[in-house]
């Protein structure tokens, strides 16, 4: 499905009845990374995924992205669908993007469900590797991404043992246009800190994250899971950043357990 949302066309799914879960993909990715979840949960919720600007089946303007820009894009979906709130869900740059929506939308959150993300800011080293990664790809495409994130995504086990789950993860990063990519980086680089704003959460939460992630570590998902009160935190065993797609079914337990205190 599509709709006209903030002057651009946004694609997204909507399957299932009951409580509002909406899932925000990670960098570089769209939301068919979240098919395991789609499959096992709209059975019991109304699960909705969305294609942010610059990713799979939306718009890709080359312009200025930024976490508020995409904050407002799906509030603007939200208000589409006549959610007054939902639960959101959202994995890496989808929690960054968490952060931004409960700074301007807090009202329309039913409850937060942060994945393999971290609220601080970027280091200075951090944000010149974004840098230097988005020149990459306006020289060489969407294949630098894949080259320079590919091995770190997945847990150490599953690129020795899953070759399937690495085509299909490699697959997803390679549809991203090239404007989206690159929109993506800076609005990451350029994100302010949010731990202040950890404090402030006062809706139900939960903080996921696999034990072998190397890019948002668990000690830094664990950091978010302790300065909100009341948060829930939990390990996916055997699962690297992209722990949904890698442990789907332990990862569906364990948000499926969180919905339900909510539902």
């Amino acid at each position: 499905m599509k709709a006209q949302i903030n002057g651009i066309t946004l694609a997204y799914s909507d399957q299932g009845q009951g409580l509002p879960v909406v899932f925000l993909h990670a960098f570089p990715f769209n939301r068919t990374m979240w098919e395991p979840q789609l499959a096992g949960l709209s059975n019991r919720y109304r699960i909705i995924t969305v294609d942010l600007r610059g990713h799979g089946e939306s718009d890709a303007p080359f312009w200025r992205y930024s976490m508020d820009l995409f904050a407002d894009d799906v509030k603007g979906l939200l208000d589409h669908l006549d959610i007054q709130q939902a639960v959101l869900v959202g994995l890496s740059m989808g929690g960054y993007l968490m952060f931004a929506f409960h700074r301007k939308y807090r009202e329309r959150i039913k409850g937060l469900v942060f994945c393999d993300t971290r609220a601080e800011a970027d280091t200075q080293e951090l944000a010149a590797w974004r840098f230097a990664l988005a020149q990459k790809i306006y020289k060489e495409g969407t294949k630098a991404v894949v080259a320079e994130m590919g091995p770190k995504l997945l847990s150490a086990a599953a690129y020795q043992t899953r070759p399937d789950l690495v085509r299909q993860v490699e697959a997803i990063s390679l549809s991203t246009q090239m404007s989206g990519a690159i929109g993506d980086l800076m609005a990451i680089a350029e994100r302010p800190d949010s731990s202040p704003d950890l404090a402030r959460i006062a809706c139900p939460t939960l903080v996921l994250v696999g034990d072998g992630d190397r890019l948002t570590t668990p000690e830094e998902n664990r950091r978010i899971a302790e300065r909100i009160a009341g948060a829930k935190f939990t390990i996916i065993p055997s699962a690297g950043h992209i722990s949904n797609l890698e442990q789907p079914d332990a990862f569906n337990q364990a948000l499926d357990a969180f919905l339900k205190t909510i539902r």
